[in-house]
């Protein structure tokens, strides 16, 4: 199974400085990654998980960690989709980041669910096709 990992689980993973295993979000991508799922990144996502990173040494780090997952490319579709989708939640009350509504046009638009704890997508899969992986 392909799946989109959201920056607030990468974190979980990668960004702490201790590691939490109870955590349902953390113990998730793990089983996913054992299963040998394929974990997939966003271009912004990628780019928020080096946002803030203090040392050379950690980005590198980082960057190095994250390079064996693939990055799903974005085509003029995905932002149009991204605007729409935008649009229509924003008509029935539910608001995000452009951002938030890019990820989830990715995932709709590649057929992948999104990991991720991040409340605002639980929202938007309610008016859309956004599919989340549930812990």
């Amino acid at each position: 199974m392909n799946i989109i990992v959201d920056t607030c689980v990468w974190s979980l993973v990668l960004r702490r400085k201790v590691f939490d295993p109870d955590n349902p979000w953390a113990s998730a991508f793990l089983a996913h990654l054992d299963r040998g799922d394929g974990l997939h990144l966003v271009g912004n996502i990628l780019q928020e998980l080096l946002d803030g990173v203090r040392s050379q040494t950690d980005f590198n780090r980082l960057v190095d960690i994250l390079k064996p997952f693939p990055l799903i490319k974005l085509t003029r579709d995905t932002y149009i989709l991204a605007a729409q989708l935008r649009n229509d939640c924003q008509k029935k009350g539910v608001h995000a980041s452009p951002t938030d509504f890019l990820i989830a046009a990715t995932g709709i638009e590649h057929g992948y669910p999104l990991l991720t704890s991040d409340k605002d997508f639980t929202r938007i899969s309610k008016h859309s096709d956004l599919m989340i992986c549930v812990p």
